[in-house]
């Protein structure tokens, strides 16, 4: 069994997801005449996605397509390669539980054979693959080119070639017009994103937001003194002001003694 389906086993937790595991392949004797299977399957995981496998070397060549495949040869599709899947993957539907790799319903979305136009095994190693795909949705002629892109994972682009497969997109998009499963006539819609979480409250913030108690309520206006007459304002009013007198008035009077 290859490295890289080593690294599929390790990836998964195979008591809670009803993925196929990867075993080593029986022995086979191998005809030159031997189909080459390929499978498109569609990934609503963190986000929708479809994922290119193509059958080499005893396993599953695959990568993740963002957008799908175009029938357009003007459009390049990003394809991300990923880890090699077993054999057994080109038929699985299902869904991965949460927490897990992957996480997410998957269907088939096309199956078919593929027929490589040079050596395999050679032209992946070079990054340049030419094939054509027998699919039950797509079929023609196909490039899939690494390219130089930076990144953790290798970068290539899936392109059709031009042939009388090809479409523009801006009349025939194959990934909307054909949305279902060719197994079991599943579809898959993109769940909604998830809402971020609001972010807690700093010691601050909350600070802010008590609430000050509430101002007394202004009293309301007191009645009218007894003996109080209506009358109009002067057009002048003096302000009190301390007056020089001999001795001060008679009565019960306080005092503030001024100096000059």
């Amino acid at each position: 069994m290859n490295k890289n389906l080593d690294d599929y086993n390790r990836m998964r937790d195979f008591s809670a997801t009803s993925e196929p595991v990867a075993v080593k392949p029986k022995g086979r004797k191998k005809t030159k005449d031997h189909a080459l299977q390929f499978c498109i399957q569609k990934h609503d995981a963190s986000r929708l996605h479809y994922d290119f496998r193509l059958e080499l070397d005893g396993a599953l060549k695959s990568w993740a397509v963002p957008k799908g495949p175009s029938l357009d040869p003007k459009v390049k599709r990003l394809a991300v390669h990923v880890e090699d899947h077993p054999l057994d993957y080109a038929t699985f539907e299902g869904s991965i539980p949460e927490g897990h790799y992957g996480a997410g319903d998957v269907i088939v979305w096309d199956r078919g054979v593929w027929i490589p136009q040079d050596d395999p095994a050679k032209a992946y190693a070079k990054g340049r693959l030419k094939f054509e795909l027998q699919g039950e949705k797509l079929g023609g002629l196909w490039n899939l080119v690494r390219t130089h892109m930076p990144g953790k994972q290798e970068q290539w682009f899936l392109i059709k070639h031009q042939d009388g497969a090809a479409r523009p997109e801006s009349d025939y998009d194959v990934v909307v017009a054909e949305p279902d499963s060719v197994l079991s006539e599943r579809t898959l819609v993109a769940k909604a994103p998830k809402a971020p979480k609001t972010p807690k409250a700093s010691k601050a913030t909350k600070a802010k937001s008590i609430k000050q108690p509430a101002s007394p309520a202004r009293k309301e206006q007191s009645a009218p003194l007894t003996g109080a007459r209506k009358a109009e304002l002067p057009d002048q009013i003096k302000p009190e002001l301390a007056t020089l007198v001999e001795k001060a008035p008679g009565g019960q009077w306080s005092y503030e003694v001024k100096h000059k």
